[in-house]
Parts: C-alpha cells; structure tokens; sequence
C-alpha cells in the first residue's frame, strides 16, 4: 500500500479557515525536512513560522509567546534531545499551543501511539497525525478540524460535571433530544439507516454533545430515563418520518452497560416500542465489548431476549476492547460496527489497514454486516468498497443532524452520495 495516498475529502473545509495568518511552530531536526514543512504551511496562509531542532528548543520558543500564543506545532518524533513523544508529553500538560500535528517516517504504528493518547483532559488539541513525506491536502485536511473546534481551556479547567437534580430536571423537561447520523450503503450511496446520537438542549449553553453529561449519567438511576426518553422521541420520528413517505428505515439506540444487565429496564423499553407500533425490526441496539463483559450473564440473557423479539444488535467500537472478537463470535449481534481508529486514514496505515480486513472477513464469515464509523476520506470510502464493506457513517457522508433536518438533507444529497458510490 502507498503511503504517500493523498488524504483527499469530499467534504466542504469551514467557511473560514481559522489558520490563516496565525503563528506556527516546526519541529524538526532536519534542514531540509523543516524547509519543506515550512513551505507547505506557507502555502496555506500560516502568518509566522517559527523553527525549532528539538523539544527542547522548541519548549523555549514556545514559553516566550506565553498560555495559548501559539496556534499549531507541528512537530517530527525522531529527533536529538527531547524527541515529538516526549514533546507531546510536555505539551498536553502545559497551555503552551492549541493544536498539534505529529509526523514521522518510522513504523506507523510509533504514530499509533501519539493516536492513543488521552487528549480529552489535556491543554493541546491534537489535530492528528501524518506519514512522511507530508502532502499538502492530507495537511490540509487536519488543518480543517481546528475550523470546527472551540477555543481551548484554561488551565485545569475540566468540563462542567452536572449535579443529579440538575439532570433529573432535564429529562423531565425533555431537553435531551436524538441527533440522527446517516448510515450509507457503499454499493449505491443509498441511505440505509440511521444512528441516534444524544444531545442536551440547554436552556443557557445550547446545544452540549454527551461529553457534558453521560458520565454524570452512568451508573445513576437516571440512566434509564434518559435512555427511554431518546427511544421516545426516536420511535416519534420513525412514526413521523414514514407519514412524510420515507422509505423504512432503521435507527440504531446506544444501550449503556446498566442498561443491557437490567431485565425490568428491557421490559420497560420493549413495551415502550409495542405501544408505538413501530416494528422491532426498524431498531437496533448498539452495545459495546465493555457493556456485555460488565454483567456478562445478565447481557447476554437480555440481547438473546431482543433477538428474539425481531430487534437488530449491532457491536459498537469492534476492535477497541481486549476480547472484541471473542464477544462477537458469541452473541448474536446482526451489525459489527468497526471503530473509527481502524477506519479513518485506512487507506494509507497499512496497520489499520489489517486490522479493518480482518474485521470484515469475521463479519463475512458470520453473515453479519458491517458498518465502518469515522470515514473522512475519499480514499478510505473507496477503500471500503473494495474490500466490501456494507455500510459507512462519517463527515465525508453527512454530519450528526437534527430530526428535522432529516427530510431535506435526503433531498440535497441524493445526488452527492449516488456520485461517490459511483467512484468506489
């Protein structure tokens, strides 16, 4: 496989690109490797570039600027001195850039590592990560994402954790509302489903996606009814939906660990579905390795119990935990859905790429199909559709949407969507 793929998008880069005329920092012990990075950031508009030969020097540099002053480093992993890992180290703990880009030309899975680092909680935004040689559009790309993203915190700042009264007012007032993302058919860029994706209305901060309030969830007895409160609405719109002439359609539910392990929380929602008169078949319930694993008899016992009441399993995040493909083979999910770590940048890492092969061959030989989450990318969509995958969601297909938003969007992008099926 070429590593050098380009990483080209279908997708529209925000309207204004937030690194234009901002100061940049490249890390990079090689002359001529820092020139040439230094000229694709020309490119793009960047105001200053700095250079700096190691972590250390670098750390220098970026002190003298103070919290934040600096928009992006863009920094190699190999190098004399502090080398890019321990440089991300330093970074992630210390308000000293927004963003950052890694690269390197060692073993891809060196990068991998960068990937799996925890951001969430840190003072860097990392945009992503690149293999050498660098390509002006696959830079770009990253770059795109810092378009869509907040201002940075401050130091120590952590997201807002909700008390318990606060969220049981939310449910109660229904502020927790399903956001619906596509879920295409590669074969012919058919809308084929749908996944309902949780976001809270607030009545001051407006729309917060689940990092503001799932964790404050779990494990609470509230989780069940914010849970039966996003089936609601969600057995609502299909109800709506087919009046307005669409064709069947499936939406995927994300049941949490509690959820699944609780015999009368299944009975609760399954009558909730009978009374609406939407078919068990228009539903899917998404569960994680870890969700099974928690309580695994009672799961278990519960996931046979929906399969035989006509509803889909899918197993979301195939190939995060340490028994994925164990936890497959035995429950009788109907959708593997392969995460976006194996997924996104699959046509140039030939590490993901293997994985993503295997995980299509195992849902092959089990007759399930396959949904791969995360697609950005031209290539990784073209990917797919040689490797014969079913079914792909990402920002390259469609972004989360409001229901309403649903009908019109089909309209607009009947065309978009038929066109890059035609190129897979």
């Amino acid at each position: 496989m070429n590593q050098t793929t380009s990483t080209t998008a279908l997708e529209d880069p925000p309207p204004a690109r937030a690194w234009v005329g901002q100061r940049v920092l490249v890390v990079e012990d090689s002359t001529v490797q820092r020139g040439y990075l230094a000229g694709l950031l020309r490119q793009l508009e960047f105001g200053e570039i700095l250079e700096a030969g190691d972590g250390n020097e670098a750390l220098q540099m970026l002190e003298r600027f103070g919290e934040f002053g600096t928009f992006l480093v863009l920094t190699d992993l190999e190098m004399p001195g502090m080398d890019g890992i321990e440089l991300t180290c330093q970074l992630r703990e210390r308000c000293l850039a927004r963003h950052l880009i890694v690269v390197s030309a060692r073993d891809p899975r060196l990068l991998e590592i960068i990937e799996s680092m925890s951001f969430e909680e840190g003072h860097i935004d990392l945009l992503g990560t690149l293999l050498k040689p660098v390509q002006l559009d696959a830079l770009g790309m990253l770059l795109a994402r810092a378009g869509n993203k907040a201002e940075p915190r401050p130091a120590c700042a952590q997201p807002d954790r909700p008390c318990i009264d606060v969220l049981k007012q939310a449910i109660a007032q229904k502020q927790f509302v399903p956001y619906f993302q596509p879920k295409i058919a590669i074969a012919n860029g058919h809308l084929r489903g749908l996944e309902a994706l949780a976001r809270w209305q607030h009545p001051e901060r407006g729309v917060l996606a689940p990092l503001h309030f799932i964790e404050a969830l779990e494990g609470t007895p509230l989780m069940a009814d914010f849970t039966l409160l996003i089936v609601e609405q969600v057995l609502e719109r299909l109800t709506e939906w087919k009046h307005a002439g669409l064709p069947p359609l499936t939406v995927a539910i994300n049941l949490s660990a509690d959820n699944l392990a609780e015999r009368s929380f299944i009975d609760r929602m399954t009558e909730l579905v009978e009374a609406s008169g939407v078919p068990t078949s228009s539903l899917v319930w998404e569960v994680t390795e870890t969700a099974v694993m928690r309580q695994l008899s009672q799961a278990l016992t519960n996931m046979g119990r929906l399969r035989l009441m006509g509803y889909g399993l899918a197993m979301d995040d195939f190939g995060i935990g340490y028994s994925s493909m164990q936890q497959f083979a035995r429950c009788p999910f109907t959708e593997l859905k392969i995460d976006r770590a194996f997924v996104n940048g699959a046509a140039q890492w030939p590490n993901r790429l293997g994985v993503l092969k295997g995980a299509l061959d195992l849902a092959r030989s089990l007759n399930v199909a396959t949904v791969a989450e995360g697609v950005e990318l031209l290539e990784d969509w073209q990917l797919l559709g040689k490797l014969g995958c079913d079914m792909a969601q990402g920002y390259l297909l469609a972004r989360p949407m409001p229901a309403q938003d649903l009908v019109g969007w089909i309209k607009h992008d009947r065309r978009r969507l038929k066109a890059l099926a035609e190129q897979r």
